[in-house]
C-alpha cells in the first residue's frame, strides 16, 4: 500500500548533506508508489527545495524561522512534531549523522514509535520492507520490518546509492510556519575545530592514521594523500589520545562510523574499538610495519613497511596518474 513518507534534508555549511539524497532513495522503497516529501529546517532553507526534487522528492516543505538557524534538539524537535501533526506521513527518514542520531529518538519518544537506526540497506520482499542494520559492532548484520505506526529510520551515510539526479523533475514547494517556544538550549555562537573540507562520514576515501604515525606532523603525508584522491582524514583513538590530532577525526566505536569506497589504513594496528568504525569499508588498504597486526585480517590489500617510505611512493604514483 503506498505510503507518504518525509525526507529530513539535512544543511551542512549551506549545503544539503549527500545523506539526504540517500536518505529520499530509500524512501522511494518504503513508500511503494506513494509520496515521498522533503522537509527543509532553517533560514533560506527554500534555495535548496529544488535540489531534493531534482533527486526524486516529490514536494518539499520548507520551515523558515531564526530559532532554527543552527541545529538545537529542543527547536528541531518542535519543529518537527508540527510539521508531523500538519502532514500526517507515515514515516519519517533521517541521516545517521551527529544530527540524526540525536534528534531520531527525541522524535520517536515523542511520537511513541520504534526507531530503526544506522541502516545500511533495504528491501522490498513480498511486499513488506526489511531493513538491515549492523549489530555487535558490525560483527552481524538484522533484519527488521516495521509492523505498525509510523516507519522512523536513520540512514548511514554513504551505503544507498541516491536516485540519478533529473534537473527536469518538477514539484510543488510550500512553506509552514511553526512556533517555538520554552528553548533551554540557544546556540550563541559555533566555533569550527576543523575547516572545510570534505565531511570524514561521507568521504569516499579516507586515509587515517594510527599511533604508527608518531606525531602530528606525521599526518602531514596523510593529508597530501587524502587531498591527492578527494578523500578525507581519519585516526584512530589512539592517535587522538597522543594528541596527533583532534578527536573530531577519530574513527571507531566510540569515534565516527564511515563506509568509504576506499580506506586506507596506516599505521593502524587494528583493534576492534577501530574496526568496528570501518570494517564495512568496500576496500580496505593497511599499512604497517608488523606482519602480524590485526589489520591484515581484514584488509583487502596490505603493505609491510614503513608508512613513511610507504606512503612518499604512492603519492608520486597517484600524482603521476593524475597529471598524465
Amino acid at each position: 500500500m503506498s505510503k507518504k513518507i518525509f525526507v529530513f534534508g539535512e544543511i551542512r555549511e549551506s549545503e544539503l548533506r549527500n545523506v539526504s539524497f540517500e536518505a529520499i532513495a530509500a524512501a522511494k522503497k518504503v513508500a511503494d508508489g506513494g509520496e515521498v516529501v522533503g522537509l527543509l529546517l532553517g533560514g533560506k532553507a527554500g534555495n535548496l527545495a529544488i535540489e531534493m526534487i531534482h533527486y526524486g522528492a516529490d514536494r518539499v516543505v520548507t520551515v523558515e524561522n531564526d530559532q532554527l538557524q543552527a541545529y538545537t534538539p529542543d527547536a528541531y524537535s518542535q519543529a518537527i512534531m508540527q510539521v508531523i501533526d500538519a502532514e500526517k506521513p507515515d514515516g519519517f527518514i533521517l541521516g545517521h549523522t551527529a544530527v540524526g542520531k540525536d534528534l531520531s529518538p527525541r522524535l520517536a519518544a515523542k511520537l511513541k514509535s520504534g526507531l530503526i537506526s544506522d541502516v545500511v540497506s533495504l528491501e522490498v520482499v513480498d511486499e513488506k520492507v526489511l531493513f538491515t542494520r549492523p549489530i555487535y559492532s558490525g560483527k552481524a548484520f538484522e533484519k527488521l520490518e516495521v509492523r505498525e505506526g509510523l516507519v522512523l529510520a536513520t540512514i548511514r551515510p554513504n551505503n544507498i546509492t541516491p536516485l540519478e539526479k533529473d534537473v527536469s523533475r518538477t514539484g510543488d514547494v510550500s512553506s509552514m510556519e511553526v512556533e517555538i517556544k520554552n528553548l533551554r538550549t540557544i546556540i550563541k555562537e559555533i566555533v569550527r575545530k576543523t575547516a572545510g573540507g570534505i565531511d570524514l562520514s561521507e568521504a569516499k576515501v579516507v586515509v587515517s592514521g594510527g599511533r604508527g604515525v608518531k606525531s602530528k606532523d606525521g599526518f602531514k603525508p596523510l593529508q597530501e594523500l587524502a587531498d591527492l584522491l578527494g578523500g578525507a582524514v581519519g585516526a584512530s583513538r589512539g592517535a587522538c589520545d597522543s594528541d596527533y590530532c583532534d578527536y573530531s577525526l577519530q574513527i571507531g566505536q566510540t569515534g565516527k562510523v564511515v563506509t568509504p569506497d576506499l580506506y586506507i589504513a596506516c599505521g593502524i594496528s587494528g583493534a576492534i574499538q577501530h574496526v568496528a568504525g570501518m570494517s564495512n569499508s568496500k576496500v580496505i588498504v593497511a599499512i604497517n610495519k608488523d606482519p602480524e597486526a590485526p589489520i591484515f585480517g581484514i584488509a583487502d590489500y596490505g603493505i609491510v613497511g614503513d608508512l613513511f617510505e610507504v606512503l612518499p611512493l604512492l603519492i608520486e604514483e597517484f600524482t603521476s596518474v593524475t597529471v598524465s
